[in-house]
C-alpha cells in the first residue's frame, strides 16, 4: 500500500503519523515549524486523505508495515517515528514490528493499555453508525473530546479546521480504523523493550488519553522524557503548536543529539 505523504525540511528524517479520523493535514504547523531542525514526513495512514483503503482486514500491523515501505521508498534506513492518538497506536506496532528501523520515537496524546470492553463495543457501534449514516455520530460524538475547553473558548478558527477534518473523513477508512484499534493489544512490553530513546507529549486537558496514561508509558520505558503542553486537550499538536513543535525540537537536540544521520 503506497501512502500519500507530505514532506518539508532536510536531515535527521521524523516521519508524524495521524489522529483518528483526521490525515497528514493535522500536521501542517509541524511541517512549518519543525523543517529548520529535521525532514518531516507525514503520511496519510492508509484509507485517510489521499490514501487508498485496499481490501485487507483492519490492523494496526499493516499500518505499520505501509509506513516500513514507505521508509525503503524514501530511502530511509531508520528514523524517528512518532504518532498522535491513532498514530501513537501504530507507531507502537511499527516498534513491535520494525525495531531495527528506528531512531527515537514520539508518543503524543495516546496510550498503550488495550481497549477494555465498553470501548471496543464503542468503537463497534460507532463503525456501524459511520458507514450507516455517514459522518454525523463523529461530529457528535467524536469531535467534540478531541479539543480541549481552552481551545473550544479562545480558539474557534482551529476547532472548526477540525470539525472540517473529521466531516472529511471516508466513512470506509473511519470504519475499517476503528476495528484496527478495537483490536490493538497490550503495548507496554513493547515500550520496556525499547533500545532508543522515546519523547511522550500530552495535553493538559486531554479527556481521552490523560496524563495518567502518558505517565505511565513514560515509567515503563528505559529512557524517556514526558512533556505535558498547557492549555491543550486531544490535539496537543494542533491545538498548542508551538509547544508541541518546542518539546519535539529538544527531543531532537538533547536526547538524539549523537544518533547516526542515516541515509536519505
Amino acid at each position: 500500500m503506497q501512502l500519500y505523504t507530505r514532506s518539508a525540511g532536510t536531515g535527521l528524517p521524523v516521519v508524524l503519523l495521524h489522529a483518528f479520523p483526521l490525515s497528514s493535514a493535522m500536521w501542517l504547523a509541524q511541517r512549518e515549524g519543525l523543517a529548520r531542525a529535521c525532514r518531516v514526513i507525514t503520511p496519510d495512514l492508509r484509507g485517510f486523505g489521499g490514501s487508498r483503503l485496499g481490501e485487507d482486514e483492519p490492523s494496526l500491523d499493516l499500518m505499520a508495515d505501509d509506513v516500513a515501505r514507505l521508509l525503503d521508498e524514501e530511502g530511509i534506513d531508520r528514523a524517528v517515528v512518532g504518532g498522535l492518538s491513532m498514530g501513537g497506536y501504530v507507531t507502537m506496532a511499527f516498534c513491535r514490528r520494525h525495531p531495527d528501523r528506528m531512531l527515537g520515537v514520539v508518543l503524543a496524546d495516546t496510550k498503550a493499555g488495550p481497549d477494555p470492553p465498553a470501548a471496543r463495543e464503542n468503537r463497534e457501534r460507532i463503525a456501524q453508525a459511520v458507514l450507516s449514516d455517514g459522518s454525523e455520530v463523529l461530529v457528535s460524538e467524536v469531535l467534540p473530546a478531541l479539543i480541549g475547553p481552552t481551545t473550544k473558548e479562545r480558539r474557534a478558527m482551529v476547532f472548526g479546521r477540525v470539525k472540517g477534518l473529521v466531516q472529511s473523513a471516508p466513512p470506509g477508512a473511519v470504519a475499517w480504523a476503528q476495528r484496527a484499534m478495537a483490536a490493538r493489544p497490550d503495548s507496554f512490553e513493547t515500550l520496556a523493550a525499547l533500545k532508543v530513546p522515546l519523547l511522550v507529549v500530552v495535553g493538559e486537558e486531554d479527556e481521552l488519553s490523560p496524563p495518567a496514561d502518558a505517565e505511565a508509558m513514560v515509567r515503563a520505558v528505559p529512557e524517556g522524557r514526558l512533556e505535558i503542553i498547557p492549555k491543550a486537550g486531544h490535539l496537543s499538536a494542533v491545538e498548542q503548536p508551538e509547544a508541541f513543535n518546542a518539546a519535539v525540537t529538544e527531543f531532537l537536540k538533547t536526547d538524539l543529539g549523537g544518533a547516526a544521520r542515516p541515509r536519505g
